[in-house]
């Protein structure tokens, strides 16, 4: 049996790399290959294409790399025709992997669609042609499989894969001792994004922020490096901040959050991760002109942040577009590392997101799903 990946992004093969991994579990003679990361390396799937120079956002971003995505495109077409794959497993990436559904689909490759594209939000007449390509929707959210279903979509609603995996692995102090965290110190994470140009937009800014609180009182930052980002491209921001005590971190990020009082993150997996992990976070994100205004007109629902989609209301604090100044992030920041009440009344709403979210098994859910879809079962499940 061989099953292909497509993943275009960090986040995109964190998640891939999970439901390969259990793929392997449950079906180890099955080979495994595709587009993607290290992460996926390492859960065993041959990667035909690196991701790391991937990290690609906007409109206008897209248009400047649109001969990269040509190339990658037939690079993958002719990777299907040569191994045949018995199935197609693309997380997330929607630009790109709607295509490569369709290529798929015309080659008589069914198709599983994990980390489907966000229809609920914005862009609904992507739902047609995902419904037309696609065997299978593995859905995360329970709004998203409903989205879906009246699309006309076969969908299975997994649940969200983050229920899994969003644990520490160490006690507190052992988190203490391994990132040599400062008891005195107000501890702060710093998230500014997997792609290059998101860190190049915020990291700046939460710098700023960092510098104001620094001002006022003891800090430790953590700036924690996705593995698409090369480590130099971090050294050259901090090199503008050397007053500032920052610790770039690999790995074990849970472990990380269990120990810090906030953070600021760019907005995506991050805040859901943070949300589940209770760590009080301020959402800060920022898009091209061009981007942001198509972007308004065509989003159709109230946050950018997972957890408050999640919970229909404000408990992640949203600074967009304009708004992201350092001054904003340093004012949210600064009440909850100066106001315990405020933080703690933060969290007791954050406790929410996790309940919200169900309960867990979406990683063995996706994997079932893909095999059985491979094997070439007609069983809808929904």
């Amino acid at each position: 049996m061989k099953i292909m990946f497509s993943a275009g992004e960090a986040s995109g093969d964190m998640h891939a790399a999970a439901v390969a991994a259990e793929i392997r579990r449950l079906s180890p003679e099955a080979e495994l290959f595709g587009m993607g990361g290290s992460g996926m390396a390492r859960a065993g799937v041959r990667i035909i294409y690196d991701i790391q120079n991937l990290g690609i956002i906007g409109v206008v971003e897209v248009i400047k790399h649109l001969p990269l995505f040509f190339r990658l495109r037939d690079l993958l077409r002719e990777a299907m025709e040569r191994e045949k794959p018995d199935v197609l497993v693309c997380v997330d990436y929607p630009g790109f992997n709607m295509k490569i559904a369709h290529m798929a689909k015309e080659m008589g490759i069914p198709v599983v669609y994990y980390i489907a594209p966000t229809i609920w939000a914005w862009n609904k007449g992507r739902a047609r042609p995902i419904a037309r390509d696609v065997a299978q929707v593995a859905s995360i959210f329970p709004f998203e499989a409903e989205a879906y279903r009246k699309a006309g979509a076969h969908v299975t609603f997994v649940g969200h894969p983050l229920a899994d995996v969003v644990k520490p692995s160490m006690t507190k102090e052992e988190a203490m001792a391994h990132f040599h965290g400062d008891a005195e110190a107000k501890r702060v994470l710093l998230m500014p994004g997997s792609r290059k140009n998101e860190v190049a937009g915020l990291l700046p800014v939460m710098l700023d922020a960092a510098r104001r609180l620094h001002r006022e009182m003891r800090c430790q930052f953590f700036l924690p490096r996705a593995e698409t980002i090369p480590e130099e491209m971090l050294q050259g921001y901090l090199a503008d901040a050397p007053e500032l005590a920052v610790e770039i971190t690999e790995g074990q990020q849970y472990d990380l959050m269990q120990i810090c009082h906030a953070c600021a993150a760019s907005s995506g997996t991050a805040t859901l991760e943070t949300a589940l992990m209770e760590l009080p976070t301020v959402l800060v994100y920022r898009l091209a002109p061009i981007t942001w205004k198509l972007a308004q007109l065509l989003v159709h629902v109230k946050y950018a942040g997972l957890p408050n989609l999640l919970l229909d209301r404000e408990v992640t604090p949203e600074l967009l577009q304009d708004a992201v100044k350092g001054e904003n992030v340093y004012r949210i920041l600064q009440e909850w590392l100066t106001d315990e009440a405020a933080r703690k009344k933060n969290i007791q709403e954050l406790k929410e997101v996790r309940t919200a979210l169900g309960e867990g098994g979406a990683v063995r859910r996706t994997a079932e799903l893909v095999l059985r879809t491979a094997e070439g079962s007609n069983e809808l499940h929904g």
